[in-house]
């Protein structure tokens, strides 16, 4: 049985030039949530010598606006698009799972008989056309080597972003010109004691025994060990990895001092972070807001508050969430200021079974019904259109205006009118 691994080039600088192809070919980053640093590059970039983790103002030293663009991450955008690729993946490998934002394995069960490298092939065109994302996609007979076959496939040309390990020839080659530290499983952590004793590549590291790898490191280790060596023995289970936090975060169009504008986007962020957290099957514990001012102004006063509330119980149910966004708001707002940018981080994420609730929150009855409105919520948005139903905080953007929600009915009429029979069709039998 073989594995592929699909994962999209520079996933954040790719996401960007969706909506600015004018930027193809030219030097792009992307910044972290606070446009502290550089969490994405175009090979462009990399060749001008950006690190990653290059501090903004550093970059800015050596490279003007008109040099290399930068964007502030926008990770809504980046799941929304990204999620499109998945759904691609979904539909052409018998079995697969999303390993991060940007990345899927793909369990290729029953499909030794196919021409792999092509169905590879097809499959990166398929998604370049349908969702504008490069992708590059390694396959083998195991997850550490279809790895390291992904790697090759971004790194070199001819293999047209597929790379196919399929005999021990292609696996000695690759093994010796793969650095030990980029091996999966092994890391830089390792990197120090391997370079001590002179293994410089996988290839070095996979030429000694398997019982001196265990003794020497641990069993975690001998598994790479095995897997180097064609054994498949990385299990499937609890390969996912569950976040540690949730941000949503986006710079606005134009600065603005106006707080029920800031609320209404703090809501927006707080009930997708809400949402996700339900898809994920995870709870949240802490809530944080922050502010940004334009740190380009100069000519403006600046200020860069954040404020985090800790939660009674750990939930995942908007009304809660939503409602401490706006707490946080109302303790670090300061009129005078022009702000540019807002988020929420949703933090201290464990999983929704066994939480254990704190005797001063509100009754029982309450979170059930809290729980059952959004699950009639994301079930009506999901069959019919997205924040086709928010809360009356929440702020409704069509493409030719924006729109305070004041309930179901304004919202219905506002958009779809011809769908308010589903709607209550499906709010019924709920």
């Amino acid at each position: 049985m073989f594995y592929a691994v699909v994962d999209c080039d520079n996933c954040f600088v790719s996401c960007e030039r969706v909506y600015r192809p004018d930027l193809n070919g030219k030097p792009v980053v992307v910044l972290s949530n606070n446009d502290g640093c550089v969490v994405s590059r175009s090979n462009e970039a990399k060749k001008l010598g950006i690190k990653m983790g290059t501090p903004y103002f550093q970059m800015r030293e050596r490279f003007s606006e008109d040099v290399v663009t930068a964007f502030s991450s926008n990770y809504e955008l980046y799941s929304n698009l990204t999620a499109g690729v998945m759904d691609i993946i979904k539909d052409a490998a018998p079995e697969y799972f999303r390993y991060s934002i940007d990345e899927a394995f793909c369990i290729l069960s029953g499909m030794d008989h196919f021409d792999l490298r092509k169905w590879g092939l097809d499959l990166r065109n398929k998604i370049l056309k349908m969702t504008g994302l490069p992708v590059s996609i390694g396959i083998a007979r195991t997850k550490t080597l279809a790895k390291m076959a992904s790697h090759y496939a971004k790194k070199y040309k001819g293999y047209q972003h597929c790379c196919m390990i399929d005999c021990d020839e292609k696996c000695e080659r690759a093994l010796r010109l793969y650095p030990v530290e980029d091996v999966w499983g092994i890391g830089r952590r390792y990197f120090a004691r391997l370079k001590n004793m002179g293994i410089k590549t996988a290839y070095d590291f996979a030429s000694h025994t398997r019982s001196w790898v265990r003794t020497t490191f641990n069993v975690v280790a001998e598994r790479t060990w095995m897997e180097l060596h064609g054994i498949d023995c990385v299990p499937n289970e609890g390969m996912t990895s569950r976040h540690k936090t949730i941000c949503c975060s986006r710079s606005f169009a134009t600065m603005t001092d106006n707080k029920d504008t800031l609320r209404a986007y703090i809501a927006n962020f707080a009930s997708y972070c809400a949402k996700k957290l339900r898809g994920e099957g995870s709870v949240a514990a802490t809530v944080e807001v922050f502010l940004y001012t334009n740190r380009f102004r100069t000519d403006l006063a600046q200020y860069y508050p954040c404020k985090e509330i800790k939660l009674l119980t750990p939930t995942n149910l908007t009304i809660p969430i939503v409602r401490a966004s706006g707490e946080c708001l109302d303790m670090i707002y300061r009129e005078h200021y022009l702000f540019k940018k807002a988020g929420v981080i949703l933090g201290n994420i464990t999983s929704n079974t066994g939480i254990q609730t704190n005797f001063l929150d509100d009754d029982i009855n309450k979170q059930i019904r809290m729980k059952r409105l959004d699950d009639v919520v994301d079930r009506i948005n999901q069959k019919i259109g997205r924040d086709l139903v928010t809360l009356s905080a929440q702020q409704y953007e069509t493409h030719d205006e924006k729109v305070w929600t004041s309930g179901i009915a304004d919202i219905a009429n506002h958009r779809l009118k011809s769908k308010i029979n589903k709607t209550n069709t499906l709010i019924s039998n709920t």
